[in-house]
């Protein structure tokens, strides 16, 4: 592979706090290395529409601090269908762009990996996503985050719950992945957490509830990962535990967007920011195909093949902590 001159940066998928400062180190790394760098605006749907802006390292000041991304995301069905990724080539051509670097989550890495292949273009990508769900790497960008603010918010319903000795369900962003709730979780002192990969039942939950309460707990903060399957969802699992638990008055929170949002913490700036090194990094060396992670808190790229292919699985040891120290 040659060695790129011009390189093209997106976000894609859902936002996360951190995606700026990944940005940031990509467009200045390109500056250090005397590479251009053009920024493609809507993920795959500005590469389809030609939305591209040169960005050069005065582009990206005062954006490290910021959350979201200033590239703008979008999910892009076009992207999907060959017609659409050839129109996008047919623009990075006219552009004369010739490798990329997309930051987002696995439905990115999926696309970016069929785009790759199909035209031998070389793609590195950054994972971007609150959910910590793609193989690979340790933490994704955006991830301690969204942890921070998941703690902050169940701290303060904590109080409210405490006050009117009721039970708080409390649910966090998962559909696939128990990482924000068990972590948080623990984090926020939580009675119970339910998490997709581990199916407590509803039966041992009212167990669980029903001995805080005869413990002498007066309130009680129940963590629920989005993908959790005890129930329809956390609402009818909610006046499931009322129905049979007469003593507690059950409340609901989810917490929805409010994770994504916010100011990066000072790990995901320097996550993002090691990150974005790495990826110009590996393209110098020729790399393609591939995603920069962080393992063992080394820089490493794995094939965008093995990233996509599953979610770390969640850590038992942190699951048995949970148990022991909620009774």
């Amino acid at each position: 592979m040659k060695i790129p001159k011009r390189i093209g940066v997106l976000t894609s998928g859902g936002d996360a706090p951190g995606m700026n400062a990944a940005i940031r180190a990509v467009v200045r790394s390109c500056t250090y290395h005397n590479l251009q760098c053009v920024g493609v605006y809507r993920g795959f749907q500005g590469l389809i529409e030609g939305d591209f802006k040169e960005l050069d390292a005065r582009s990206v000041k005062n954006i490290i601090n910021r959350g979201g991304t200033f590239l703008k995301s979008a999910r892009c069905k076009e992207f999907r269908a060959e017609e659409g990724r050839k129109m996008a080539f047919s623009n990075l051509q006219n552009e004369n762009i010739d490798a990329l670097v997309v930051i987002g989550g696995d439905g990115t890495f999926a696309g970016a990996s069929v785009f790759s292949k199909e035209f031998n273009f070389p793609i590195v990508g950054l994972p971007g996503t609150i959910d910590n769900d793609i193989n690979g790497t340790d933490f994704t960008i955006g991830y301690d985050t969204a942890l921070n603010t998941v703690v902050e918010a169940i701290d303060k319903i904590r109080d409210t719950a405490n006050s009117h000795n009721r039970l708080f369900l409390v649910e966090v962003m998962g559909r696939d992945a128990g990482d924000i709730a068990l972590n948080a979780g623990i984090g926020a002192g939580a009675e119970e957490i339910l998490i997709p990969e581990q199916n407590m039942g509803r039966e041992r939950l009212l167990e669980s509830l029903s001995r805080s309460k005869k413990s002498g707990k007066t309130s009680s903060i129940v963590v629920v990962s989005e993908g959790d399957q005890i129930g329809k969802n956390i609402f009818a699992l909610a006046e499931y535990i009322e129905k049979n638990l007469k003593e507690y008055e059950v409340r609901v929170t989810v917490l929805g967007h409010i994770q994504r949002g916010g100011a990066p913490s000072c790990y995901d700036r320097v996550l993002a920011s090691r990150l974005g090194v790495g990826a110009i990094d590996a393209l110098l060396r020729g790399e393609t195909n591939v995603m920069i992670g962080i393992v063992h808190n080394k820089v490493t790229s794995v094939p965008f093949s093995e990233a996509i292919k599953g979610s770390n699985e969640i850590d038992e040891e942190l699951i048995r902590v949970a148990d022991i120290i909620s009774i």
